[in-house]
């Protein structure tokens, strides 16, 4: 079974380079992204079974992200990630898509589970 492909999005570099680093060694083949606009051109780019996309960033925010991933990319699962407690903004985001949202600080071991559980859907 070849590896589940993630694309982790987050404007904050340093915690989307650590959160790509522990999925590696939990067996995912993921790149990082720092901003919406990177994020789209490497999902035109590259096959990815999977997005984890931190939902307010500068710049193209994660439901705007999430609209354009939408567009050309319909069955890719897009997981929500916020810090901002704000449980209005999450339910938006589900509503523009996203198939699950989880609230900063990321446990690594329950995201990787909704990654896969994402994935297997």
């Amino acid at each position: 079974m070849s590896k589940i492909r993630v694309l982790v999005v987050d404007d904050e570099g340093e915690l989307a380079h650590t959160v790509v680093e522990r999925l590696g060694i939990r067996g995912f083949e993921a790149d990082a992204a720092t901003s919406g606009a990177e994020a789209l051109e490497l999902v035109a780019r590259s096959r990815y079974d999977v997005v984890v996309l931190d939902l307010k960033m500068p710049g193209l925010g994660g439901i705007e992200v999430i609209d354009r991933l939408k567009e050309d990319h319909p069955e890719l699962p897009v997981l929500l990630v916020t810090g901002h407690g704000s449980v209005e903004a999450a339910e938006e985001g589900m509503q523009a898509g996203a198939c699950c949202y989880v609230m900063k600080p990321v446990d690594i071991e329950a995201l990787a589970k909704m990654i896969k559980d994402a994935v297997s859907d």
